[in-house]
């Protein structure tokens, strides 16, 4: 899942190391604060209302450093209305356009073809990736794809969309053919990287209809369980490195389908599919010197890896043993001073860490923001 909206700020990053640069950037602010344009950021406060402001600008027009990831249009949609969410701000869209505009993304089988003819009918990226019908009402050119998909749905709950007037039987039967015999999943019916990101997003779609028929719950997990590695996490493939996104894809899963409960390490877990001491012991050894996470051993730590080992700390029943203090201050190293969250300390924001930023401190518990459904990574309660 890390793949996501890629770092757009990269081209633009000021040189952290030049003192010179570092003190320009100090007298801008203070002289725009002087003129009332923006007030000094506070280094311990999470600023929700220049995070509602920096949604609101991404819900109008997106820079144009987005172009390359027009492809991702409706999972760059799902990090502005799903944090506004979050953010309690939800009201700053038009849900109906919002309803309107993602369901106009769905490949439906037209009259002559059948959700079984290999295909999926889940929701395209964007424009780009979405093809009209032939004259016969057949779509011969479908790129609809499981991670937009979930992307879809996850906006579509956080409008508060109603799901019963929802067309789920040529998703659900027709998702069910990318599931190959191993029990991962294609991400979309011509090929694709198989691994534990589209587990995750077909057990979040099958969960978020309530409906269990796009997936063979059994064979899914069987591949999930292969793919946790000697130290206690998992990697995205089976005999891969543990990785931090694809830790949370196994554990969120397993959680989805019903094969793990809640708060694992407070019930007998030698029942349990998996050794959670071995899994506990590996994530906390993610939280690193500066208070964030990495999402592998001898990697920096970044933004996102709050969340997705963070949830998975949550997931298990042991948040509590997360140095909040120390997390909180180096994700309010990553809050730009005019909203969202950067990467790295002291980066330009994008959306991607933005979005996971706001997750992170729902996980925290900041009170300005609402609760997180840990399995769904999106506002509970909806």
């Amino acid at each position: 899942m890390d793949g996501g909206a890629r770092d757009w700020e990269r081209s633009e990053v000021q040189d952290d190391n030049n003192a010179d640069e570092e003190e320009e950037e100090e007298e801008e602010e203070e002289e725009d604060s002087s003129l009332g344009l923006v007030m000094p950021l506070s280094p311990d406060v999470f600023e929700k209302d220049r995070h509602v402001m920096f949604l609101e600008m991404m819900y109008e027009l997106l820079p144009y450093h987005y172009q390359s990831q027009e492809i991702n249009r409706l999972t760059l949609a799902h990090f502005v209305i799903s944090g506004l969410r979050f953010l309690g701000a939800i009201d700053r869209v038009d849900k109906d356009v919002v309803a309107s505009w993602v369901l106009s993304f769905q490949a439906r089988p037209g009259y002559s073809a059948a959700p079984d003819n290999g295909q999926l009918y889940g929701f395209h990226g964007s424009r780009s990736s979405q093809f009209p019908v032939d004259k016969n009402g057949v779509l011969t050119h479908n790129g609809s794809h499981l991670a937009s998909t979930y992307c879809a749905l996850a906006i579509l709950k956080n409008i508060g969309h109603d799901f019963s007037n929802f067309d789920s039987e040529s998703l659900l039967l027709s998702m069910r053919n990318l599931q190959q015999p191993d029990g991962s999943f294609m991400p979309i019916h011509i090929g694709g990287e198989m691994d534990l990101r589209f587990v995750y997003c077909a057990a979040a779609i099958c969960y978020m209809l309530d409906d269990w028929r796009g997936m063979d719950r059994e064979k899914a997990k069987n591949y999930i369980l292969n793919c946790q590695s000697y130290d206690g996490g998992f990697g995205l493939v089976p005999g891969s490195e543990s990785h931090g996104g694809g830790t949370y894809c196994a554990i969120a899963s397993l959680r989805l389908m019903g094969f793990i409960e809640d708060d694992l390490l407070s019930n007998n877990t030698s029942c349990s599919i998996i050794d959670p001491s071995m899994l506990l012991n590996w994530c906390l050894q993610r939280q690193a010197s500066d208070g964030g996470f990495q999402g592998r051993p001898n990697k920096p730590s970044d933004t996102c890896y709050a969340f997705w080992i963070g949830a998975v700390l949550k997931l298990l029943g042991a948040s509590e043993l997360i140095d909040e203090n120390s997390l909180r201050g180096f994700l309010l190293t990553c809050q730009y001073k005019y909203g969202g969250f950067s990467k790295f300390p002291r980066e330009l924001p994008d959306l991607y860490h933005s979005y996971y930023g706001y997750t992170a401190f729902a996980l925290l518990e900041e009170p300005s923001l609402n609760p997180l459904c840990p399995e769904l990574g999106i506002p509970s309660g909806i």
